[in-house]
């Protein structure tokens, strides 16, 4: 599977992406990661420094992501894949807004099911409005929002969908049960020593999880 990452943030989204078991994903080529950058889709001599935002129309504080660096970025990204496949083979692109629907688990289980994904990350104000419209001439285009809070820009919201999706694949997490919402699980969890002291107070693993009586750890992880 392979993500696309649309960002001018690079190096902030692969320090991530490059550890952990999301690394080792990539390494094992289980996914691919991608960049496109935005700046370099504007024009301007070599090492001038290209500028992607500018004032909004109606005033405002802020500034707003210019339309066409981030579709011409997305077109790069699209480029090896043709107009003409079916829609469910083409690549899906990913716009993400505070007022888009929240994405959740069964979001992630339908990206896994694409081999490529495009996720456009923002900055600033946001990005003009008209780069969406154009997108979906060139592909499908879920637009999400991850969590209720605003965030900088997309990175964070990015990262977290390239992660959510990741650990679904196959072979990532070594078996399907080590995916959480998948099975019986609490949010408590524990692990050795049995007892911990701290401050003259014992604080126990609970005494069902020990029994191995894995009936009643089922009810107690349901009741959790």
């Amino acid at each position: 599977m392979k993500f696309h990452l649309i960002t001018l943030f690079q190096d902030a989204c692969d320090a991530y992406l490059s550890a952990s078991i999301i690394g080792r994903a990539r390494k094992e080529k289980k996914i691919v990661v991608k960049y496109q950058n935005p700046r370099d889709f504007v024009a301007g001599p070599a090492g001038s420094y290209k500028k992607v935002d500018d004032k909004p129309y109606g005033g405002g504080p802020g500034m707003v992501m210019s339309a066409m660096p981030v579709v011409r970025a997305v077109e790069k990204a699209l480029k090896p894949y043709s107009a003409k496949a079916p829609r469910g083979k083409r690549p899906l692109v990913v716009w993400f807004s505070p007022s888009g629907k929240q994405f959740t688990n069964k979001d992630a289980d339908k990206l896994a099911t694409y081999s490529d994904v495009v996720l456009v990350c923002g900055r600033y104000e946001g990005i003009d409005e008209r780069a969406k419209k154009i997108l979906k001439t060139l592909a499908p285009v879920k637009e999400f929002a991850v969590g209720e809070a605003v965030y900088t820009g997309g990175e964070v919201p990015a990262l977290a969908i390239v992660d959510a999706v990741t650990r679904r694949l196959p072979g990532v997490l070594g078996k399907d049960a080590s995916v959480e919402e998948r099975r019986i699980a609490s949010s408590a969890v524990y692990t050795r020593p049995e007892t911990i002291l701290y401050k003259k107070k014992s604080y126990r693993v609970p005494a069902v999880l020990q029994t191995g009586h894995h009936a009643n750890i089922d009810k107690w992880r349901k009741e959790r």
